[in-house]
């Protein structure tokens, strides 16, 4: 890639607008699917929000106050206000009756509708509010949801974070998984401007929010719990420097999620959750803004990648110690405002070293057990930023587009074990990718935490690819554009 880079616009002017709080807020990239259906949360891998004037991020009402009950009959006793005597009156007893049970079924029916359950595509609910900063962080049950119970969710329903509208999305992937006929099936509220997710066998969701991780059942399509964060960090706000839970994660054996949590202006950390309790148990001192969080095969560390301090924070799983190690292949010149730092990360099974694309000429492969760094050529000449592993090892890469005049456009690379790479145009930037469990199809969030994001998932059928750069607009290599969320950045496949 030829050309002067410019100074990474991320990382510059005011954090996040759209502050929903004032003085402290409640406590409290990317989360992969943990089956190895390839979804994250820029997990999310899970997307993101920026600190103050840190660069690149590629990347609710509470519920109506209660009714005040009746006065009291002898209230009237107290005002000093005689009571009037009343002329006697037959009542008949049949209307009164009649009444009684019509205001009890009301009362039932209405007690039927609490809870923040599925919602139309697009429409919000209202999630619990988390308790007050510097108390302990334990879970805020949601109510209980309806009776009527929503169908449950098909197997290869997508799941995406929609870092626009505070919710989750569910999205039928069409016919065969390719994106055709498909779209949104429901929404349900989470919590401000979620970023990303990951989904365990047992199917739960957990996402990264700015207000704390939300635990949601993807089989009924309800929220169940928000976890506030032990971290302070600040109001509560929108945007891509917003403070709040960035890239998630889940141990192998399924009892901890791991989740990064930005502080504005400040190093982040990295929350242990343990997913029976759903209580944090423990926090460890990560660098800043932590884009993305991964688990070691045998769970023994985790990884969170930091974009704004250039490096990698091993955290062991068991004391919480930690280890930095730089990943900077084009060095740290510019500090916050360079381009130039790492985004996401996968996890290489068979020997446990991190792979971290940079614009499309340099992969990065980290190995923790002693923090060197080896660099593998790559061609895609273009900004990236989520990834993921297909089961044979291919590994997938989105780039938003370019950031000099030099570099190419958006593009999903499709890169095999043996280092061969095919480049797939995409219509504008995005943000995530997930692969489906037999490595045929790929999916790509058009969130993206900047502008130029779209609304939607990009579908890219793997097994019908030909060289799509010589051919790019061949229908054989055309991605199918599914319209579904709303700012979408993590995803994961249920």
């Amino acid at each position: 890639m030829t050309g002067v880079r410019g100074v990474d616009a991320d990382g510059v002017g005011v954090p996040g607008a759209d502050v929903r709080g004032s003085g402290a807020r409640g406590p409290g990239t990317r989360g992969r699917d943990a089956r190895g259906a390839g979804g994250r949360d820029v997990g999310g891998r899970g997307v993101a929000g920026r600190a103050p004037g840190a660069p690149d991020a590629r990347t609710n009402a509470p519920a109506p106050a209660p009714r005040p009950a009746a006065a009291h009959p002898t209230t009237a006793r107290l005002t000093g206000v005689r009571p009037t005597a009343a002329r006697p009156t037959r009542v008949r007893a049949a209307p009164v009756r009649r009444l009684v049970l019509g205001l009890l079924a009301a009362a039932v029916l209405a007690g039927c509708t609490s809870g923040p359950t599925e919602a139309a595509p697009g429409t919000t609910g209202t999630p619990s509010t988390p308790a007050a900063s510097g108390s302990r962080a334990t879970a805020t049950p949601d109510p209980a949801p309806s009776r009527g119970a929503p169908t449950p969710t098909p197997e290869g329903t997508l799941l995406v974070a929609d870092f626009g509208s505070d919710t989750v999305t569910f999205v039928d992937p069409g016919q065969g998984g390719s994106g055709r006929n498909g779209g949104a099936i429901a929404s349900v509220e989470v919590g401000t401007a979620p970023y990303g997710l990951v989904v365990g066998e047992d199917g739960r969701a957990w996402v990264a929010t700015a207000e704390g991780v939300a635990v949601v059942d993807t089989r009924r399509r309800t929220r169940l719990a928000l976890i506030p964060y032990e971290t302070e960090t600040g109001p509560v706000t929108t945007g891509e420097y917003r403070g709040g839970g960035m890239g998630i994660a889940l141990a192998p054996d399924g009892r901890h999620v791991y989740v990064g949590v930005n502080v504005p202006g400040g190093n982040g950390t990295l929350e242990v959750i343990d997913t029976a309790t759903r209580e944090v148990t423990g926090v460890a001192g990560v660098g800043r803004r932590p884009f993305d969080v991964d688990v070691s095969p045998d769970g023994r560390e985790v990884y969170a990648t930091n974009h704004d301090s250039f490096d990698v924070t091993a955290v062991d799983a068991d004391t919480l110690g930690t280890r930095r190690m730089e990943v900077a292949p084009y060095g740290t010149e510019g500090g916050l405002g360079s381009w130039l730092k790492p985004h996401y990360a996968v996890v290489r099974p068979q020997d446990g070293r991190l792979l971290l694309p940079f614009e499309g000429e340099r992969l990065a492969v980290l190995d923790p057990r002693d923090g060197t760094v080896t660099i593998e050529p790559m061609t895609a000449d273009t900004h990236q930023h989520g990834a993921a592993l297909a089961p044979d090892g291919t590994l997938l890469v989105v780039g938003t587009g370019p950031i000099g005049s030099a570099d190419e456009g958006p593009s999903l690379t499709v890169r095999a074990p043996d280092g061969e790479e095919r480049i797939v145009p995409l219509e504008g930037p995005h943000e995530d990718v997930a692969v489906s469990a037999d490595g045929n199809t790929a999916y790509v969030t058009g969130g993206f935490t900047r502008d130029g994001y779209w609304n939607g998932i990009t579908v890219v059928e793997l097994d019908k690819l030909d060289n799509a750069r010589a051919r790019p607009n061949g229908e054989k290599n055309k991605p199918i554009r599914l319209a579904a969320g709303n700012r979408p950045l993590g995803i994961a496949i249920l």
